[in-house]
């Protein structure tokens, strides 16, 4: 039996040296070669380039606070090394996780309720997407509800007839996905664009 040890390792060496070669090296860059053939731009972050410059990614939120533009959902991301407030951090998405039960998380939706209700001259119910992050706090898209809130004061500040900016919002409206799955929805990017 000890006589078979080396020949037992000489076969399970080899063995990790051809797994690791087909699974570390070959399978990655036969994905990688299909993904950027098949779906090019997916692959590459679905950058949105205006003038030959990368202003963002249909994939990722950007905080917009100017009153001229469309506001996203609330990000929780954090900057890694000092722990304080960075909104959209790609590098570091996470979620708040509060609870539905955390006083910290109804104390700022109630803040962020009051802001945006006094931004936008309203006293209707704010939608939910507009006061809650997701879970890894880079949506990059609300509800049709939550645009419609925002209608009459990107109208405002741009002065432009708010019926207009309505039909904006309706025209980009994405439906389900497959006519089933999610809600219908915008991205804030592609709307700020147009």
């Amino acid at each position: 039996m000890l006589k078979s040890i080396p020949k037992e390792l000489l076969i399970s060496l080899r063995l990790t040296i051809v797994l690791a070669a087909l699974t570390g090296l070959i399978y990655p860059f036969v994905v990688t070669g299909i993904a950027q053939a098949l779906f090019s731009n997916q692959a590459n972050g679905s950058l949105v380039i205006q003038n030959g410059q990368v202003i963002g990614s249909t994939l990722i939120g950007q905080q917009f606070t100017d009153p001229k533009y469309f506001h996203g959902r609330i990000s929780s991301t954090v900057d890694p090394a000092s722990l304080a407030a960075k909104p959209y951090a790609a590098e570091n998405s996470a979620g708040s996780n509060y609870g539905p039960s955390n006083q910290a998380l109804h104390d700022r939706v109630a803040s962020d309720v009051r802001r945006i209700q006094q931004e936008d001259g309203s006293t209707a119910p704010v939608p939910v997407d507009l006061v809650t992050s997701d879970f890894s706090g880079l949506d990059p898209n609300i509800s049709e509800a939550g645009a419609l809130y925002q209608v009459n004061r990107v109208a405002t500040a741009r002065g432009l007839d708010p019926v207009k900016v309505r039909a904006l919002v309706e025209k980009d409206l994405q439906g389900r996905i497959l006519w089933v799955f999610g809600e219908p929805h915008l991205n804030v990017l592609q709307l700020n664009l147009d």
